[in-house]
């Protein structure tokens, strides 16, 4: 079996996109938290904008690997005006979800025809995976150990 190259070309320039996308929006919310726990929360907030970086420029390095080119394009950039750090989360999860899901596609156009784009992304999707399970523990009750159901 074949990869479809343009189809994984897509997935990675729509993964680029928002891991770009989120690079900003991790960035936004850094600058507008404040309150007595306003220091962790914001180092927590930069280091996901961090992270995007890196993953963004990985799957750039694969649109040029496989001989694409990498889009300019930033992923959807939601303006809530809610600067509560639930309603960060919550935005948080909504985004990170997106991205888990491109990157499951992925999965699927590379399974068993290409071991670098498999892998690559079942290690995001873990990644990811951890991601939401951090963003959950935030959100729930202090004390409650079920998921968050909001």
């Amino acid at each position: 079996m074949n990869l479809d190259k343009t189809k994984a070309l897509e997935l990675l320039n729509k993964i680029m996109e928002l891991e770009l996308a989120g690079i900003v929006r991790y960035t936004h919310y850094s600058l507008m938290v404040f309150g007595y726990n306003r220091i962790p929360i914001v180092s927590w907030l930069q280091a996901q904008a961090d992270e995007g970086l890196v993953h963004a420029r990985r799957a750039g390095e694969l649109i040029t690997h496989l001989g694409g080119h990498p889009s300019l394009a930033i992923g959807p950039l939601l303006e809530s005006h809610k600067h509560d750090v639930g309603d960060i989360l919550r935005e948080s999860l909504a985004h990170e979800t997106a991205a888990k899901q491109s990157y499951y596609e992925l999965l699927e156009v590379a399974r068993d025809r290409s071991v670098l784009l498999e892998d690559y992304a079942r290690e995001l999707i873990s990644e990811e995976e951890l991601h939401f399970g951090e963003v959950d523990k935030m959100l729930r009750t202090p004390g409650s150990t079920g998921t968050f159901s909001g």
